[in-house]
């Protein structure tokens, strides 16, 4: 039964074991996560958006000394100094990379010349088929439950998996609300031959986030995350203090640019990575309210592939 899924058009294009990816997040993946979850036999990924360009350059040269197997490099095209990244991620002979939030076509043909698989996120099948034009080897159909970035389609991953699966030919990853198994079992049914996970790498123990919000995430519940800043580019984070500056900012008809302002103070690091809970920008998605444990990224790749083979041979009873 195994077979079926093992060797299905994710893990023959990355070379991997299960059709698990860990999402490329900003403070949280760094080169001990992405090494960790590879060995495991998923696909481990380290994210540049938090990064400059040497310590880019540190992780992947880490994050090669500690795996022998695949790893990709998220690039959200939104953040500077791409150019800078994309030439490191080329000498470093990084073979996989996930773009997101921006154009594909702008680096797809430049990485793919250069022998790189190139993966696309999208929040909406006419975006889907953009990435499909732009060479992009498969997709990453992010729903509305996801953390951090997302789309202005507010679509759940549930009506956008089969949307972008019948939209495009090129292999369809799921990602938004998935953290178990089972939620990624009821991905593949709808047609996806992959997930990408982020909330729950989060909580791990390789993860670079800090305890407090790692702690933050495990105790949370239902409702604690809200998309926000949809003036400028919607965010789903944990409610806190910023989120409730955030609100009052936006309830008050505040500008973009006193939004970028108020962003601007370095939010995300201060929160996420050192551990600010009240005055920073906690990037999370609704699955947080699920998980309950902080654990070696490893045992997660093992716990979310045997819930999902059991899930396969039985009835659903407990997530």
């Amino acid at each position: 039964m195994t077979d079926i899924f093992v060797g299905n058009r994710v893990t023959q294009l990355f070379n991997i074991k299960y059709p698990i990816i860990q999402a490329g997040m900003i403070w949280a993946s760094g080169w001990r996560l992405a090494s960790a979850v590879s060995n495991a036999g998923g696909l481990g990924m380290i994210g540049s958006g938090s990064m400059y360009p040497d310590v880019l350059r540190e992780h992947l040269q880490k994050c090669k000394a500690t795996t022998s197997n695949p790893f990709a490099v998220n690039v959200p095209l939104l953040y500077p100094d791409i150019d800078k990244h994309i030439r490191i991620i080329i000498e470093e002979d990084v073979k996989v990379v996930f773009t997101s939030a921006g154009n594909p076509k702008t680096w797809t043909g430049i990485l793919k010349e250069k022998g790189i698989t190139v993966v696309h996120v999208v929040s909406s099948s006419k975006f889907a088929k953009k990435a499909e034009e732009a060479g992009c080897d498969a997709v990453v159909a992010e729903g509305f439950e996801a953390g951090g970035h997302n789309g202005r389609e507010e679509t759940t991953t549930m009506v956008l998996i089969p949307a972008v699966v019948n939209a495009v030919k090129i292999p369809v990853i799921a990602a938004g609300g998935i953290g178990t198994g089972r939620q990624m079992l009821a991905a593949m049914v709808l047609g996806a031959e992959g997930v990408q996970i982020g909330s729950r790498f989060v909580a791990s123990q390789e993860a670079s986030s800090h305890v407090n919000f790692k702690n933050l995430v495990i105790n949370s519940q239902e409702g604690d995350t809200q998309l926000t800043l949809k003036q400028l580019t919607p965010v789903r984070m944990m409610k806190n203090q910023f989120f409730k500056d955030v609100q009052d900012a936006e309830k008050r008809g505040a500008t973009e640019e006193e939004l970028k302002t108020l962003l601007g103070r370095a939010r995300a690091k201060k929160g996420m990575f050192e551990g600010d809970m009240e005055q920073g920008e906690l990037e999370i998605g609704q699955v947080s309210a699920l998980l309950d444990d902080i654990l070696p990224a490893a045992e997660i790749v093992k716990k979310v592939w045997n819930e999902f083979m059991n899930g396969l041979a039985g009835p659903l009873k407990k997530l």
